[in-house]
């Protein structure tokens, strides 16, 4: 699994498209184990029908997001604690 894993840059073109600001510099803290960093360090799983956002601290699953490739997106966060956003 670790030859597939990229950084949390490799989701930020996906959740551009739902989120109006930029999501790699967002600070996200997991709600397994508490880890606090940015979105950009997270560990990322895109060779699927969708991307899987982990925790790098604890690999637990902070976000899933599918999309139909045409108008729908999928986004489930519950692994995201708190997301804090500076403008």
């Amino acid at each position: 699994m670790q030859d597939m894993k990229l950084d949390g840059n490799a989701a930020a073109g996906d959740l551009e498209q739902i989120f109006a600001f930029e999501v790699t510099t967002a600070i996200g803290t997991c709600a397994n184990c508490g880890a606090v960093g940015a979105m950009g360090g997270t560990s990322v799983y895109a060779q699927a029908p969708g991307i899987v956002v982990r925790c790098p601290a604890c690999e637990s699953v902070l976000i899933r997001l599918a999309h139909d490739g045409a108008s729908r997106y999928w986004l489930e966060m519950t692994g995201v604690r708190s997301l804090e956003l500076r403008v």
